[in-house]
């Protein structure tokens, strides 16, 4: 059975505190590991996490602030380590190329890992696999900064009481979902015959923005969204000077693009207790919401 969840490694901004790691976020996709923004830590806390560093096959940075790629170099070097044998992509800005280099080689150490640089250059996707489509949009921060959407392309669920009915068993409702009809006892059955569409899973990746389009292209739809609430609403001139948003506008964006499970990460080290996020929040999504901790782990929703 496949598995879809989020690991959260650490949800700190730029300070981390005695109870949040820097930056760090695994999401298992299937056969796909795909690790966002590791921070300071992030071996360390993948131990905690009890997930194996061999499990990363691609690792996602979206802009180049220390709480958001200090924890590249430990990552990089781990890979070689264990002698990981699959290709590994890391997506960056293109602007960061200088920055991912130091990073890459900010130690001496024999590289083995086979590390594919893909840097984001403009919108669109940046890769297409069995998982689906993963995507980049330039986000608005004081650096440049992408957030990530993955999407898997819509299918078909098959219906077995159709099946028996049309006789379709066996090895025949491989064919049908492969050729979309099959022959049986001289009669055609076509794959909407025996089966009901099935919409694909959708995740994003937003951090380190202000409000902007693409916050909200990201967003639209998706299954579960990560997204930073490193301020209150209070303190919204700071997140607007700084670049970034508060719980009440991520909230806002997951009300009005559909969100069906929405997380909430990226603190400030200004608050210590996060119930005022989760109240702030609440007032603007009624939807699935997590306040998110370090080594959490959340499901992708189950398909409705």
């Amino acid at each position: 059975m496949s598995t879809r969840e989020l690991t959260v490694l650490g949800t700190a901004s730029q300070v981390p505190t005695r109870h949040r790691n820097h930056n760090g976020y695994l999401l298992r996709w299937d056969r796909e590991g795909l690790l966002f923004d590791p921070g300071e830590g992030t071996q360390r806390q993948l131990l905690f996490a009890g997930v194996a560093a061999s499990s990363v096959t691609r690792v996602c940075v979206t802009h180049f602030h220390g709480d958001h790629c200090l924890g590249v170099p430990g990552i990089l070097q781990r890979l070689s380590l264990d002698d990981v044998r699959h290709p590994v992509h890391a997506h960056y800005p293109a602007s960061g190329r200088e920055f991912f280099a130091r990073l890459r080689n900010a130690s001496a150490y024999h590289e083995r890992a086979d590390v594919r640089e893909v840097p984001v250059a403009a919108d669109g996707p940046v890769a297409v696999g069995d998982f689906g489509v993963l995507e980049a949009h330039r986000l608005d921060h004081p650096v440049d900064a992408v957030g990530y959407r993955l999407v898997e392309p819509d299918g078909r669920r098959m219906l077995p009481e159709e099946l028996a009915r049309h006789g379709v068993a066996g090895p025949a409702v491989g064919n049908l979902q492969r050729d979309g009809a099959v022959t049986v006892g001289g009669h055609t059955v076509h794959l909407a015959d025996v089966s009901v569409p099935r919409r694909g899973q959708r995740f994003a990746f937003v951090m380190d923005t202000r409000l902007c389009d693409a916050v909200y292209n990201l967003a639209d739809g998706v299954d579960l969204l990560v997204i930073e609430a490193t301020f209150l609403d209070e303190d919204a001139e700071l997140a607007r000077q700084y670049g970034h948003l508060t719980a009440r506008q991520a909230a806002r964006v997951a009300a009005h693009c559909g969100v069906r499970r929405l997380v909430l990460a990226h603190f400030s080290q200004r608050y210590p207790d996060l119930r005022r996020h989760r109240d702030e929040a609440a007032e603007e999504f009624d939807g699935d919401l997590v306040i998110a901790e370090d080594l959490m782990r959340v499901a992708v929703p189950a398909r409705i």
